[in-house]
């Protein structure tokens, strides 16, 4: 299982990602670029919302009870997961991971290619 102090390195070591707290004091937000990736509330249990594939995010629910539609989220491109150490640690990675990588498609050429520059030192 995943504590919250690992979970949020292994979020801040994404290149160009940022922690905020724009909806309060007790929800970190995580960002690529100035977009949300992720949302990790502070109260227990340990959960995150995550982007997804609308498809993958179907797959995901079916497959591991701790994946749930995304709470307070477009339930079609979000999931919470709950991190409860029933999935394991690389799935849990590839799910983060992806929603990185989903948002970063969507930034703008510029904001991209300042990303590589930033990813490459």
């Amino acid at each position: 299982m995943m504590e919250r102090p690992a979970l949020h390195a292994y979020l801040l070591a994404k290149p160009g990602t940022t922690e905020e707290r724009p909806f309060g004091p007790e929800t970190a937000v995580f960002k690529v670029m100035g977009k949300m990736f992720a949302l990790v509330p502070d109260d227990s249990p340990l959960r995150i919302n995550l982007k997804c594939d609308p498809n993958d995010a179907l797959f995901l629910r079916d497959i591991y009870t701790a994946v749930q539609p995304g709470y307070h989220m477009n339930k079609r491109h979000w999931n919470t997961v709950i991190c409860d150490g029933s999935i394991p640690l690389d799935a849990f990675h590839s799910m983060i991971d992806d929603s990185y990588d989903l948002v970063v498609k969507t930034l703008r050429k510029a904001d991209r290619e300042k990303l590589a520059t930033q990813s490459a030192q």
